[in-house]
């Protein structure tokens, strides 16, 4: 598969089959993942690979009840966080933009997309959800007080084939300027 196939045909997907998501598929694709670019390669992503239906369906139920229906069915549930105070910052602990510490969001963002991109290589299936209870959520991963929780993302076989959603024409997209 070469890149732009990859992307063109990456969907997210909601639905997904029984079948567990082998270890070392995870470890590649986080392998593969640890090469998103990042500020100043500081690599700031984290994961934490969920795997059993009792403990993704307690996740769902009691953190992330809107995305339940896609948790109901996935194998592995991946929480993403962040390293915090490192993206985005000079090493002082001053801000290096004007973006403060929004960058990490950024940082986070390309890991993720990248994640799912080679999640999509290895035949597997992916959505990025960003509606949870964090606060809660990260109590209950036991998530380091020097980390965030950015994102969580479904991961399994898909049981289904979505169609591609319209997407905007490039003269919507893009400007030029003089």
């Amino acid at each position: 598969m070469n890149t732009k196939e990859c992307i063109m045909t990456r969907r997210s997907v909601r639905k997904f089959t029984e079948q567990p998501v082998p270890h070392e598929v995870l470890e590649d694709i986080i392998a593969t993942a640890a090469y998103a670019p990042s500020w100043k390669n500081t690599q700031i992503s984290r994961y934490i690979a969920i795997e059993g239906r009792e403990a993704i369906d307690a996740i769902a139920r009691d953190y992330a009840a809107f995305n339940q229906r896609t948790l109901s069915t996935a194998p592995l549930l991946i929480a993403q966080c962040c390293v915090k105070k490192r993206s985005g910052y000079e090493r002082d602990g001053s801000f290096t933009t004007d973006r403060g510490d929004g960058w990490q969001m950024y940082d986070c963002g390309i890991a993720a997309q990248t994640f799912c991109l080679s999640a999509h290589e290895h035949g597997l299936g992916t959505v990025i959800m960003g509606i949870f209870d964090r606060p809660e959520l990260e109590k209950y991963l036991n998530v380091p007080e020097d980390q965030e929780l950015v994102a969580l993302i479904a991961v399994g076989y898909p049981d289904e084939t979505p169609n591609a959603p319209r997407r905007k024409s490039v003269t919507d997209l893009l400007t030029y300027a003089e």
